[in-house]
């Protein structure tokens, strides 16, 4: 062959031009080898086999050169490589995958053979001849250098590039350490030989080939062989084919070159020039050869998919959730930098309690009842009473960052700290814990008072002191109910079902305010939505203090459970990618009312679901027993419905998350409302939703008690005014107890929309925002 034949054709896409070859004298081979050594990584190579104590330049190959050496971590050997985490729904259907890098751990039988000497044959034919240094290469690449006139040939073996490789993924995220990891000093090279001598004395070749082909990147997200695997041909590695072994491996020396998606010409020709390796090593055949270089690229590629935004069916933002769950729960580490640790290391399979039926369903009722497009937006959780389970977590707005099609990645179903905004204000749909509060401190499930239509708000102990109504006698420092003819006396089971305000405020003043503190903080509500401490005013029982749809979810399913709070739960299990468990935070549940109080709640929430209650029209499909609360703010800006069967809780928020919407003559989802409240916005939601989520599910009734229907007084019976109690007399049956309609519509009163009255900051404002 003539030296002009040998002389490459240009690459298109090149700007080298072929230069007529210079006749090298041995005092010019030796000028390039000096030079060769001084910029390259050889030069640390050689010199740090001169400095480094009982390391000669013939000895390094040896595993005797170690001696003397400094240990290295044991986690070099094989480091925690940060890998892909799979998140599942309770049925084992994939919500999505996570990762810093697209990465699977294989083990050596796992890896398609073919792909292992493709791999050596490419990058270090004499792999297992040598120690962690190549001399012979060494002097090879002295030799081609020369007689390049340019570093156009490498000597690093194989060792030494899995050391480089685990620097760089030691590094991180930051690109200040990544950068770090790839300059090419002398005292890194002699760092990084160092460890190559001392990796080749305790780790196997076989073992030293598996991690480099676990840690090596090949382009478009994909580390390691599995997911490149995965990413080029939707193959596992153990199932690579001849070519298909060899174009991977001859992607690692240049993954942006030789991309097989955008140089397919100059991928094929990489290609071929592995599978030419192979032959010239005696691993295949000519005719293997062959057939090989016949055939197409073949890729079957699939883009990579990371993040919670590729889930699908409306999970992103309870795959955003669980996020939060591992960097934020003490099970999952001590300290928040071993929880990020963690998650960000990843190789985990997190299977989680998302229903996907009962997902689809509550998805399927929050985009169909409100649309994307609408003013306001609707959101709604599911939880399994007795469990805390999250069985759904569904809204309006999609999970994504393009705001020009109504994305977000705020979750409108939990707290703050958990990926959520600030929350929402649930209106009456706070009452039953007032009620909860008054039934525990031991007043009759017959509990009566006078509940005027309108009232001061009275003067109320708090955990610390008293709560002073500094505006009494003034309208803005008053209670109305949500109608004129609303006015008392009332017992629990009809105020309930009417959501007559003035009762609860009384009811309030009797026990306490602390007393209804407590009782939410046993019910989960710990604080606000915002991670702010609940204010001890009076307005706290009628529902201005800003929550969110889980949190109400998991109160209503306690009151299901007979008592039995559970603190949320998104996890059922963890596992790693070798299938080993990872512990779980467990599951958290304390009897925080008797059963015989959640007995009445049940039996008092039954009758708002019935004839007269303000939820009447909200039977579901299968007509099971249900129970809930409506609920409705100042001016219609949020309205809320949670309600429950036996075994199923659910909570529907319907509000704009933003700049708050007063919905009044405004269209959601294709239909006019003159004016929203809670059983005529959310409440339609969560019935869809519950009647095709509970259609799988047995029926299961609550376990009640008989609460006698409230009475009138009669003519001259009187009512005592001015004290929060009120004497029961016997006669005519009271207002509702025949199951009238309330007023002209079913709202529930909610908050009093008053402006707020002048109070030193020892008094708070009851009716604050």
């Amino acid at each position: 062959m003539s030296p002009k034949s040998r002389i490459p054709a240009p690459d298109p896409g090149d700007t080298w031009v072929p230069r007529p070859r210079r006749r090298e004298t041995p005092l010019g081979i030796l000028r390039h080898a000096a030079t060769f050594l001084g910029s390259s990584v050889l030069g640390g190579v050689l010199l740090a086999g001169l400095i480094l104590p009982g390391a000669g330049a013939m000895g390094l190959g040896a595993k005797s050169g170690a001696e003397g050496f400094e240990s290295i971590p044991d986690d070099f050997k094989t480091p925690p490589l940060t890998q892909a985490t799979q998140i599942f729904d309770a049925k084992g259907g994939l919500i999505a995958k996570v990762y810093e890098r697209d990465r699977t751990v294989l083990t050596a039988e796992q890896m398609s053979p073919l792909i292992r000497k493709a791999q050596v044959d490419i990058e270090d034919a004499r792999f297992y001849e040598h120690g962690a240094v190549d001399l012979k290469g060494v002097l090879r690449a002295i030799t081609k250098n020369a007689e390049s006139g340019a570093a156009v040939q490498g000597a690093s073996t194989l060792t030494q590039q899995y050391v480089k490789n685990v620097n760089v993924e030691m590094a991180g995220d930051d690109p200040v350490a990544v950068r770090e990891a790839q300059r090419k000093t002398l005292g890194r090279k002699i760092q990084e030989l160092r460890y190559a001598i001392k990796l080749e004395e305790d780790l196997s070749k076989e073992q030293i080939l598996t991690n480099y082909l676990n840690i090596t990147f090949y382009g478009h997200q994909a580390y390691g062989i599995q997911a490149a695997s995965q990413r080029y041909f939707s193959k596992d590695a153990k199932d690579l084919t001849l070519p298909e072994a060899a174009m991977l491996a001859g992607l690692v020396q240049n993954p942006t070159q030789y991309d097989p998606k955008l140089h397919p010409v100059a991928a094929q020709k990489r290609r071929d020039t592995v599978i030419d390796k192979m032959v010239e090593n005696k691993h295949i055949t000519a005719q293997q050869a062959a057939e090989a270089k016949a055939a197409p690229l073949g890729l079957n590629y699939k883009d990579p998919h990371n993040g919670c935004i590729t889930a699908q069916a409306g999970m992103g933002f309870f795959c955003d959730y669980v996020r939060h769950v591992v960097k934020q729960d003490p099970a999952y580490g001590k300290s928040a930098a071993e929880r990020k640790k963690l998650w960000d290391t990843g190789g985990l399979n997190i299977y989680t309690t998302l229903d996907p039926e009962k997902q689809a369903a509550a998805q399927h009722a929050v985009s169909t009842k409100v649309y994307v497009t609408d003013p306001v937006s609707a959101a709604m959780t599911m939880v399994e009473p007795g469990s805390g389970k999250i069985l759904a977590m569904a809204q309006t707005r999609p999970y994504g960052l393009a705001k020009e099609k109504n994305q977000t990645v705020v979750n409108l179903n939990v707290d703050a700290a958990m990926g959520g905004g600030i929350g929402f204000q649930p209106g009456s749909n706070f009452k039953p814990i007032v009620a909860a509060a008054a039934l525990e401190a031991g007043l009759s499930p017959t509990q009566q008072y006078d509940s005027p239509n309108r009232m001061d708000w009275p003067t109320m102990k708090t955990c610390d002191g008293t709560w002073k109504n500094l505006n009494k006698g003034r309208k803005e420092g008053t209670i109305p109910n949500e109608s004129p003819s609303e006015k008392g006396p009332y017992q629990l089971k009809q105020a309930m079902a009417l959501s007559v305000n003035t009762y609860f405020v009384q009811m309030e003043q009797e026990i306490g305010l602390c007393a209804v503190k407590q009782m939410a903080n046993k019910l989960g509500v710990t604080g606000k939505a915002s991670g702010d401490p609940l204010q001890e005013v009076p307005a706290l029982g009628l529902g201005t203090q800003e929550v969110s749809p889980l949190t109400m979810a998991n109160v209503y399913a306690t009151f299901a459970a007979r008592g039995s709070y559970c603190a949320p739960v998104a996890i059922n299990r963890i596992t790693t990618v070798a299938g080993k468990d990872v512990p779980v935070a467990p599951a958290r549940c304390d009897q925080v009312m008797s059963p015989d109080t959640a007995d009445v709640i049940n039996s008092v929430l039954l009758g708002v679901t019935e004839k007269g209650g303000t939820a009447r029209d909200l039977r579901l499909d299968d007509d099971r027993q249900i129970a809930g609360k409506t609920g409705t703010t100042d001016e219609k800006k949020s309205a809320w419905f949670t309600g429950y069967t036996g075994n199923l809780a659910g909570s529907v928020w319907l509000g704009s998350p933003g700049v708050k919407v007063p919905m009044r003559n405004i269209r959601i989802g294709g239909q006019y409302q003159p004016e929203v409240f809670g059983a005529t916005g959310p409440g339609p939601i969560w019935q869809q939703a519950m009647s095709d989520a509970v259609r799988s599910m047995p029926e299961q009734d609550f376990t009640t008690v008989h609460i006698p229907d409230p009475v009138r007084p009669t003519p001259g019976c009187g009512t005592p005014t001015g004290s929060p109690s009120s004497a029961t007399c016997t006669g005519a049956p009271g207002p509702g107890s025949t199951g009238r309609p309330r007023g002209n519509s079913p709202s529930d009163g909610g908050t009093t929309g008053r402006s707020a009255p002048t109070t030193p900051p020892d008094s708070p404002d009851p009716s604050d925002q």
